[in-house]
Protein backbone atom coordinates (compact mmCIF):
# COMPACT_ATOMS: atom_id res chain seq x y z
CA UNK A 1 0.00 0.00 0.00
CA UNK A 2 1.34 3.38 -0.91
CA UNK A 3 2.27 5.64 2.00
CA UNK A 4 0.28 8.87 2.25
CA UNK A 5 2.49 11.90 1.85
CA UNK A 6 2.61 13.79 5.12
CA UNK A 7 1.30 17.36 5.12
CA UNK A 8 3.06 18.26 8.35
CA UNK A 9 5.79 20.24 6.57
CA UNK A 10 3.21 22.20 4.61
CA UNK A 11 1.36 23.05 7.82
CA UNK A 12 4.59 24.46 9.25
CA UNK A 13 5.10 26.48 6.08
CA UNK A 14 1.57 27.85 6.35
CA UNK A 15 2.37 29.08 9.85
CA UNK A 16 5.57 30.64 8.52
CA UNK A 17 3.53 32.31 5.79
CA UNK A 18 1.33 33.94 8.40
CA UNK A 19 4.38 35.29 10.18
CA UNK A 20 6.18 36.43 7.05
CA UNK A 21 3.79 38.47 4.91
CA UNK A 22 4.36 37.40 1.32
CA UNK A 23 2.86 40.37 -0.47
CA UNK A 24 5.04 43.32 -1.34
CA UNK A 25 3.07 46.47 -2.27
CA UNK A 26 3.80 48.14 -5.54
CA UNK A 27 5.70 51.39 -5.33
CA UNK A 28 5.90 54.40 -7.60
CA UNK A 29 9.28 53.57 -9.14
CA UNK A 30 9.54 53.08 -12.90
CA UNK A 31 10.81 49.50 -12.58
CA UNK A 32 9.17 46.84 -10.42
CA UNK A 33 11.37 43.95 -9.30
CA UNK A 34 9.70 40.54 -9.17
CA UNK A 35 11.48 37.86 -7.20
CA UNK A 36 10.74 34.70 -9.19
CA UNK A 37 11.72 31.28 -7.86
CA UNK A 38 11.84 28.52 -10.50
CA UNK A 39 11.69 24.89 -9.42
CA UNK A 40 14.67 24.05 -11.64
CA UNK A 41 16.56 25.66 -14.52
CA UNK A 42 15.59 23.97 -17.77
CA UNK A 43 14.93 24.57 -21.46
CA UNK A 44 11.50 23.24 -20.47
CA UNK A 45 10.75 26.83 -19.40
CA UNK A 46 11.89 28.42 -22.66
CA UNK A 47 9.01 30.95 -22.85
CA UNK A 48 10.16 32.45 -19.52
CA UNK A 49 13.75 32.91 -20.67
CA UNK A 50 12.58 34.29 -24.02
CA UNK A 51 10.55 36.89 -22.12
CA UNK A 52 13.63 37.82 -20.08
CA UNK A 53 16.16 37.93 -22.92
CA UNK A 54 13.95 39.45 -25.61
CA UNK A 55 13.08 42.34 -23.33
CA UNK A 56 9.40 41.50 -22.89
CA UNK A 57 9.58 42.04 -19.13
CA UNK A 58 11.55 45.25 -19.59
CA UNK A 59 8.79 46.51 -21.89
CA UNK A 60 6.38 46.03 -18.99
CA UNK A 61 8.63 47.87 -16.54
CA UNK A 62 9.59 44.64 -14.77
CA UNK A 63 12.96 43.37 -13.68
CA UNK A 64 13.11 39.64 -12.91
CA UNK A 65 15.23 38.49 -9.98
CA UNK A 66 15.47 34.77 -10.73
CA UNK A 67 16.43 32.08 -8.20
CA UNK A 68 16.48 28.29 -8.50
CA UNK A 69 14.54 26.38 -5.84
CA UNK A 70 15.90 22.95 -6.69
CA UNK A 71 12.53 21.29 -6.02
CA UNK A 72 8.90 22.32 -5.59
CA UNK A 73 9.04 21.96 -1.80
CA UNK A 74 11.85 24.52 -1.64
CA UNK A 75 10.21 26.82 -4.19
CA UNK A 76 6.97 26.77 -2.20
CA UNK A 77 8.90 27.54 0.98
CA UNK A 78 10.31 30.61 -0.76
CA UNK A 79 6.83 31.78 -1.81
CA UNK A 80 5.19 31.17 1.56
CA UNK A 81 8.01 32.79 3.54
CA UNK A 82 8.06 35.90 1.36
CA UNK A 83 11.52 35.18 -0.07
CA UNK A 84 9.90 35.02 -3.53
CA UNK A 85 6.93 36.90 -4.96
CA UNK A 86 6.04 34.35 -7.63
CA UNK A 87 6.89 30.68 -7.94
CA UNK A 88 7.21 28.53 -11.06
CA UNK A 89 6.57 24.93 -10.03
CA UNK A 90 4.14 22.04 -10.20
CA UNK A 91 0.60 22.86 -9.00
CA UNK A 92 0.82 19.98 -6.52
CA UNK A 93 2.62 22.39 -4.19
CA UNK A 94 -0.44 24.68 -4.12
CA UNK A 95 -2.75 21.68 -3.74
CA UNK A 96 -0.88 20.53 -0.63
CA UNK A 97 -1.02 23.96 1.00
CA UNK A 98 -4.75 24.25 0.33
CA UNK A 99 -5.32 20.71 1.65
CA UNK A 100 -3.41 21.64 4.81
CA UNK A 101 -6.00 24.34 5.58
CA UNK A 102 -4.04 27.54 4.94
CA UNK A 103 -6.18 30.67 4.48
CA UNK A 104 -3.55 32.33 2.28
CA UNK A 105 -2.80 29.35 0.06
CA UNK A 106 -1.09 30.08 -3.27
CA UNK A 107 -3.21 30.52 -6.38
CA UNK A 108 -2.13 29.37 -9.85
CA UNK A 109 -2.62 32.19 -12.39
CA UNK A 110 -0.80 30.81 -15.43
CA UNK A 111 0.26 27.44 -16.87
CA UNK A 112 3.53 27.17 -18.79
CA UNK A 113 3.98 23.48 -19.66
CA UNK A 114 1.50 20.67 -20.28
CA UNK A 115 3.60 17.50 -20.11
CA UNK A 116 6.28 16.07 -17.85
CA UNK A 117 9.56 17.54 -19.03
CA UNK A 118 11.86 14.74 -17.88
CA UNK A 119 13.55 12.11 -19.99
CA UNK A 120 14.44 8.59 -18.90
CA UNK A 121 18.21 8.08 -18.83
CA UNK A 122 19.82 4.63 -18.88
CA UNK A 123 23.41 3.58 -18.36
CA UNK A 124 23.55 1.59 -21.58
CA UNK A 125 21.79 1.94 -24.90
CA UNK A 126 18.88 -0.49 -25.30
CA UNK A 127 18.03 -1.39 -28.89
CA UNK A 128 14.32 -1.02 -29.63
CA UNK A 129 13.62 0.26 -26.10
CA UNK A 130 10.14 -0.28 -24.72
CA UNK A 131 8.86 0.56 -21.25
CA UNK A 132 8.61 -3.16 -20.53
CA UNK A 133 12.42 -3.20 -20.76
CA UNK A 134 12.42 -1.52 -17.33
CA UNK A 135 11.08 -4.60 -15.53
CA UNK A 136 13.36 -5.42 -12.59
CA UNK A 137 15.14 -2.05 -12.76
CA UNK A 138 15.71 0.60 -10.11
CA UNK A 139 14.81 4.11 -11.27
CA UNK A 140 15.72 7.28 -9.39
CA UNK A 141 12.43 9.14 -9.44
CA UNK A 142 12.81 12.14 -7.17
CA UNK A 143 11.07 13.28 -3.98
CA UNK A 144 7.86 11.56 -2.81
CA UNK A 145 4.91 13.86 -3.47
CA UNK A 146 6.77 15.79 -6.18
CA UNK A 147 5.15 15.80 -9.62
CA UNK A 148 8.24 14.34 -11.40
CA UNK A 149 8.14 11.23 -9.21
CA UNK A 150 4.36 10.90 -9.41
CA UNK A 151 4.18 11.34 -13.19
CA UNK A 152 6.94 8.75 -13.60
CA UNK A 153 5.01 6.33 -11.39
CA UNK A 154 1.85 7.00 -13.42
CA UNK A 155 3.66 6.47 -16.76
CA UNK A 156 5.14 3.20 -15.49
CA UNK A 157 1.70 2.04 -14.35
CA UNK A 158 0.19 2.79 -17.77
CA UNK A 159 2.86 0.47 -19.18
CA UNK A 160 2.21 -2.40 -16.77
CA UNK A 161 4.95 -1.57 -14.27
CA UNK A 162 4.29 -0.86 -10.60
CA UNK A 163 6.66 0.22 -7.85
CA UNK A 164 7.48 -2.65 -5.52
CA UNK A 165 5.99 -5.22 -7.88
CA UNK A 166 8.09 -5.41 -11.05
CA UNK A 167 10.09 -2.19 -10.82
CA UNK A 168 11.64 -0.10 -8.03
CA UNK A 169 11.36 3.67 -7.83
CA UNK A 170 14.04 5.23 -5.64
CA UNK A 171 12.50 8.20 -3.81
CA UNK A 172 15.50 8.85 -1.57
CA UNK A 173 17.42 11.27 -3.80
CA UNK A 174 16.60 15.00 -3.80
CA UNK A 175 15.42 16.36 -7.13
CA UNK A 176 18.48 18.55 -7.73
CA UNK A 177 20.88 15.69 -6.85
CA UNK A 178 19.49 13.04 -9.20
CA UNK A 179 22.13 13.44 -11.92
CA UNK A 180 25.06 13.29 -9.51
CA UNK A 181 23.58 10.29 -7.66
CA UNK A 182 23.07 8.41 -10.92
CA UNK A 183 26.59 9.22 -12.07
CA UNK A 184 27.96 7.90 -8.78
CA UNK A 185 26.31 4.53 -9.38
CA UNK A 186 22.85 4.71 -7.84
CA UNK A 187 20.04 3.09 -9.85
CA UNK A 188 19.77 1.58 -13.32
CA UNK A 189 17.82 4.53 -14.73
CA UNK A 190 16.99 8.07 -13.67
CA UNK A 191 15.12 11.06 -15.04
CA UNK A 192 16.65 14.34 -16.21
CA UNK A 193 15.35 17.55 -17.75
CA UNK A 194 16.88 19.28 -20.76
CA UNK A 195 19.52 20.46 -21.37
CA UNK A 196 21.04 18.28 -18.63
CA UNK A 197 19.81 15.07 -20.32
CA UNK A 198 21.42 15.84 -23.70
CA UNK A 199 24.60 17.20 -22.12
CA UNK A 200 24.89 14.04 -20.02
CA UNK A 201 24.32 11.81 -23.06
CA UNK A 202 26.76 13.79 -25.23
CA UNK A 203 29.43 13.25 -22.57
CA UNK A 204 28.94 9.49 -22.96
CA UNK A 205 27.68 9.04 -19.39
CA UNK A 206 24.28 7.63 -20.33
CA UNK A 207 21.59 7.34 -22.98
CA UNK A 208 18.20 8.95 -23.45
CA UNK A 209 15.72 6.08 -23.55
CA UNK A 210 12.28 7.72 -23.55
CA UNK A 211 10.18 10.77 -22.69
CA UNK A 212 8.18 10.48 -19.47
CA UNK A 213 5.85 13.22 -20.71
CA UNK A 214 5.03 11.39 -23.92
CA UNK A 215 4.15 8.28 -21.91
CA UNK A 216 2.04 10.05 -19.25
CA UNK A 217 0.13 12.42 -21.55
CA UNK A 218 -1.15 15.94 -20.95
CA UNK A 219 -1.02 17.25 -17.39
CA UNK A 220 -0.63 20.81 -15.99
CA UNK A 221 3.00 20.29 -15.05
CA UNK A 222 4.51 23.69 -14.28
CA UNK A 223 2.63 26.86 -13.43
CA UNK A 224 3.08 30.36 -12.09
CA UNK A 225 1.60 30.93 -8.65
CA UNK A 226 1.61 33.42 -5.80
CA UNK A 227 -0.17 33.88 -2.51
CA UNK A 228 -3.61 35.48 -2.59
CA UNK A 229 -2.21 38.42 -0.63
CA UNK A 230 0.48 39.08 -3.22
CA UNK A 231 -1.95 38.90 -6.14
CA UNK A 232 -4.52 41.19 -4.51
CA UNK A 233 -1.89 43.76 -3.47
CA UNK A 234 0.00 43.64 -6.78
CA UNK A 235 -2.58 42.80 -9.43
CA UNK A 236 -1.28 45.31 -11.98
CA UNK A 237 2.19 43.83 -11.63
CA UNK A 238 0.84 40.29 -12.08
CA UNK A 239 -1.03 41.43 -15.20
CA UNK A 240 2.16 42.98 -16.60
CA UNK A 241 4.11 39.82 -15.71
CA UNK A 242 1.64 37.65 -17.60
CA UNK A 243 1.65 39.98 -20.63
CA UNK A 244 5.38 39.34 -20.92
CA UNK A 245 4.92 35.59 -20.44
CA UNK A 246 2.26 35.46 -23.17
CA UNK A 247 4.70 37.18 -25.54
CA UNK A 248 7.28 34.54 -24.63
CA UNK A 249 4.75 31.75 -25.22
CA UNK A 250 3.84 33.20 -28.61
CA UNK A 251 7.52 33.45 -29.57
CA UNK A 252 8.11 29.78 -28.71
CA UNK A 253 4.93 28.72 -30.49
CA UNK A 254 5.78 30.54 -33.70
CA UNK A 255 9.59 30.23 -33.90
CA UNK A 256 11.99 27.51 -34.97
CA UNK A 257 14.00 25.56 -32.42
CA UNK A 258 17.15 27.32 -33.63
CA UNK A 259 15.62 30.78 -33.16
CA UNK A 260 14.39 29.84 -29.68
CA UNK A 261 17.83 28.47 -28.81
CA UNK A 262 19.42 31.78 -29.81
CA UNK A 263 16.87 33.69 -27.72
CA UNK A 264 17.41 31.66 -24.55
CA UNK A 265 21.19 31.26 -24.93
CA UNK A 266 22.03 34.04 -22.40
CA UNK A 267 20.18 32.01 -19.75
CA UNK A 268 22.36 28.96 -20.47
CA UNK A 269 25.89 30.35 -20.93
CA UNK A 270 27.54 26.95 -20.43
CA UNK A 271 25.42 25.09 -23.00
CA UNK A 272 26.02 25.10 -26.75
CA UNK A 273 23.38 26.44 -29.11
CA UNK A 274 23.27 23.01 -30.76
CA UNK A 275 22.23 21.32 -27.50
CA UNK A 276 19.78 24.12 -26.72
CA UNK A 277 18.17 23.72 -30.14
CA UNK A 278 17.96 19.94 -29.85
CA UNK A 279 16.51 20.31 -26.34
CA UNK A 280 13.83 22.70 -27.57
CA UNK A 281 13.09 20.33 -30.45
CA UNK A 282 12.71 17.42 -28.01
CA UNK A 283 10.10 19.39 -26.06
CA UNK A 284 8.32 20.53 -29.20
CA UNK A 285 8.24 16.93 -30.42
CA UNK A 286 6.19 15.86 -27.39
CA UNK A 287 4.05 19.03 -27.48
CA UNK A 288 5.24 20.07 -24.01
CA UNK A 289 4.79 23.83 -24.29
CA UNK A 290 1.44 25.52 -23.70
CA UNK A 291 0.22 27.85 -26.44
CA UNK A 292 -1.94 29.72 -23.90
CA UNK A 293 -1.42 30.05 -20.13
CA UNK A 294 -5.07 29.15 -19.42
CA UNK A 295 -5.42 25.83 -17.59
CA UNK A 296 -8.12 23.39 -18.72
CA UNK A 297 -10.21 21.87 -15.94
CA UNK A 298 -10.04 18.40 -17.52
CA UNK A 299 -6.24 18.53 -17.34
CA UNK A 300 -6.42 19.56 -13.68
CA UNK A 301 -8.75 16.63 -13.02
CA UNK A 302 -6.16 14.26 -14.51
CA UNK A 303 -3.51 15.93 -12.36
CA UNK A 304 -5.58 15.23 -9.23
CA UNK A 305 -6.02 11.65 -10.45
CA UNK A 306 -2.22 11.26 -10.62
CA UNK A 307 -1.77 12.70 -7.11
CA UNK A 308 -4.46 10.40 -5.74
CA UNK A 309 -2.97 7.37 -7.51
CA UNK A 310 0.42 8.17 -5.96
CA UNK A 311 -1.13 8.32 -2.47
CA UNK A 312 -0.26 11.98 -2.07
CA UNK A 313 -3.79 13.25 -1.55
CA UNK A 314 -6.63 11.97 0.62
CA UNK A 315 -9.40 14.11 -0.88
CA UNK A 316 -9.48 16.11 -4.13
CA UNK A 317 -8.95 19.88 -4.13
CA UNK A 318 -11.40 21.73 -6.37
CA UNK A 319 -10.20 23.42 -9.56
CA UNK A 320 -11.91 26.69 -8.58
CA UNK A 321 -10.14 26.76 -5.22
CA UNK A 322 -6.58 27.20 -6.50
CA UNK A 323 -6.78 27.97 -10.23
CA UNK A 324 -7.45 31.57 -11.35
CA UNK A 325 -7.61 31.86 -15.13
CA UNK A 326 -9.13 35.34 -14.99
CA UNK A 327 -5.84 37.20 -15.42
CA UNK A 328 -4.72 35.20 -18.46
CA UNK A 329 -8.21 35.20 -19.99
CA UNK A 330 -8.52 38.98 -19.61
CA UNK A 331 -5.17 39.53 -21.33
CA UNK A 332 -5.97 37.13 -24.17
CA UNK A 333 -9.33 38.84 -24.72
CA UNK A 334 -7.86 42.35 -24.83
Amino acid sequence: MKKLISLALIAVLCTLCALCFAGCKEDDSDVVTIRLNEVTHSVFYAPLYVAVNQGFFAEEGIEIELTNGGGADKSMTAVLSGQADIGLMGPEAAVYVKAAGSNNYPVVFGQLTKKDGSFLIGRNAVEDFTWSSLAGSEIIGGRPGGIPAMTLEYALHLNGLDDGVNVTINYDVQFDLIASAFESGTGDYCTMFEPVASTYAEAGKGYIAASVGAAAGDVPYTCFMATQNYISENRDTVLAFMRAIIKGIDFVTDSSSQAIAAAIAPSFPDTSNEILASSVEAYKAIDAYKTTPVMEEKDFDKFIEILTFAGALEAPVAFADIIDNSIAEALLAS
